[in-house]
């Protein structure tokens, strides 16, 4: 029996992932903004948010499908884009991949994945979205553009709020750096958790594949601070496909985006990790909704830890949702094994869920 039969929870997946990753890497993956109030923030309002039970319902046939940018979707849920997800196993990146492409879901695709875009798309069947962030004065940010576009990616997401890395403290007390280095302290963490050090010593030391070319490598804690309007008019008119905006808490720049052009907005506080006293997102979510008016493509992500909530952040205005570390501790917890099994476990939460509050299928 594997270890993913000892989880039925997100909670079940992150403990046993605490137990199995370097402290480094786990607080790297799980860690929030300063004092981590931004967080506790999120959960609030997700736990503060009820859904109405009812009865006497015909629900005994249920669908999770969806459409996304006109296409099939199998669930209303996708895979986050998170960087360096090797860290919380080899080869997580395309285990990931693989779940897009049984599910016809979106895996967001990092500008710093630890597997290149190209091999990734190839593996999710076309199932990926690339997450862009612009950096430094933008030259490099445009080289990727043009590389997501020759490997046949359809939806760009350029992620927005993180003009500065945000602090966070439990990094920083590891000295996590990106590109990954080992000194002392590293070592001593990494010895006291053997069998992730070996797997990841055989497996190869995760690496930000994208920058792997010449003329152009990627300094993490680099400022993005000179992105502004004309740079996303300048992408606007650089990328064909669909444009997704991801990092919106504010109803004006919902607004702004809308007119610009973008197809669509990504309610998101970045998980809490850059700026501790941003609103809720999922308050956000609602305004937001309100203010670009039904039609308007609006996603959402931040803070889901169960498929009820992923049913409250769609009832609440989002037409698709996307889990994000969670996926990572499953990984962690139990390789591709576990990731299948959390992603089922999600699904039947949500699908029971349904089925309290009385609703088939999930058109708005």
């Amino acid at each position: 029996m594997g270890a993913e039969a000892h989880f039925h929870s997100a909670e079940d997946a992150r403990r046993l992932a605490r137990r199995r990753l370097p402290w480094m890497v786990f607080d790297y993956i799980d860690g929030a903004a300063g004092s981590e109030h931004g967080a506790r923030r999120n959960r609030a309002a997700l736990d503060a948010q009820t859904l109405r039970p009812r009865i006497l319902c015909d629900v005994s046939e249920r669908s999770l499908a969806t459409t996304l940018f006109g296409k099939p979707a199998h669930r209303p849920f996708g895979i986050a884009p998170m960087g360096m997800c090797n860290l919380s196993g080899p080869g997580a990146d395309l285990m990931l991949a693989r779940l897009a492409a049984r599910d016809h879901v979106p895996l967001g695709v990092s500008t710093v994945a630890s597997t290149p875009m190209e091999r990734l798309i190839e593996e999710a069947e076309g199932n990926a979205w690339f997450q862009l962030y612009f950096s430094g004065a933008g030259t490099g940010t445009f080289k990727l553009v043009d590389r997501a576009k020759a490997a046949g990616y359809q939806t760009l997401v350029l992620t927005v709020d993180v003009p500065e890395v945000g602090r966070r403290p439990r990094e920083l007390r590891h000295g996590f750096k990106m590109p990954f280095r080992i000194g002392p302290r590293q070592f001593l963490d990494f010895a006291l958790h053997p069998q992730w050090s070996l797997e990841t010593l055989f497996g190869g030391k995760p690496q930000m594949a994208n920058f792997e070319m010449e003329g152009y490598s990627f300094d993490r804690t680099e400022s993005r601070a000179k992105a502004d309007w004309s740079m996303l008019e300048r992408l606007r008119d650089a990328w064909p496909g669909n444009l997704v905006v991801k990092g919106v808490l504010d109803v004006e720049d919902a607004l702004a985006l809308k007119a610009a052009g973008v197809d669509a907005i990504q309610v998101s506080s970045h998980g809490a990790r850059q700026l501790e006293s941003a609103p809720a997102p999922f308050l956000a979510l609602q305004d937001i909704r309100e203010a670009v008016g039904d039609a308007y493509p609006l996603f959402y992500d931040s803070s889901l830890r169960s498929g009820e909530d992923a049913l409250k952040a769609l009832l609440a205005g989002a037409d698709f949702v996307f889990f994000g570390r969670i996926l990572q501790f499953a990984i962690a917890a139990a390789k591709e094994p576990g990731l299948r099994k959390l992603w089922d476990v999600l699904s039947d939460e949500m699908s029971i869920a349904m089925a309290q509050t009385g609703l088939s299928d999930l058109k708005r």
